[in-house]
């Protein structure tokens, strides 16, 4: 168990997917200019990416250790991984969407699509040696830590848009540096998990 809690902290903090591993920041660097919009679409993109995540982390595990290593078709992961983060996508958004009928999850296939952090749960839970609930914890601390970058870099980006930003730094320079920002304040929860 404290295994489990571990990696979920680990992830979601310290392995962050966005800023330790650049996986996934496409979705970073996509904005409006309306923060309600924003805000909204930013929970949006969490909950479906760490919903994905968590999906993709557990059949990707199952798939890979209960179908591939007994046949011996471990080479062919990611013939498996790939269609499967595709196909999960629009029943997913599909489903949150009667869930959660006030986020505006239409757009979103996208930037599911393209978020690499989805494939690099599936690609870490084949090395990792700690089992499926170990896996778990690692799906959904990445996908927490995803969403938990996300809201910090739009808070971010709408006070920059408030500000007097000098002309060579407005737009991508700034969201950069932004972004840079945000990676260094969590290189600070490096000492937090001593092994």
């Amino acid at each position: 168990m404290t295994d489990t809690l571990l990696t979920l902290i680990s992830t979601a903090l310290i392995n962050n997917f966005l800023l330790h591993w650049p996986l996934g920041v496409d979705p970073l660097l996509q904005g409006s200019h309306d923060p309600l919009a924003d805000r909204r679409q930013v929970h949006a993109l969490g909950i479906a990416t760490t919903c994905l995540m968590l999906l993709n982390g557990l059949l990707g595990y199952v798939a890979y250790h209960w179908l591939l290593v007994p046949l011996s078709l471990t080479a062919l992961h990611l013939f498996v991984f790939l269609p499967l983060s595709v196909l999960l996508i629009t029943p997913l958004l599909s489903g949150l969407t009667r869930a959660l009928p006030e986020l505006p999850f239409s757009g979103l296939w996208p930037l599911l699509l393209g978020n690499a952090g989805v494939l690099g749960v599936s690609l870490l839970g084949m090395q990792d040696a700690s089992g499926l609930g170990g896996h778990m914890a690692l799906s959904l601390g990445a996908g927490l830590g995803f969403w938990l970058v996300l809201s910090l870099f739009s808070d971010l980006r709408q006070r920059t848009l408030d500000n007097d930003v000098p002309l060579a730094f407005r737009g991508l320079p700034i969201d950069l540096i932004g972004a840079g920002l945000i990676a260094v304040a969590f290189l600070g929860f490096s000492g937090l998990i001593k092994t």
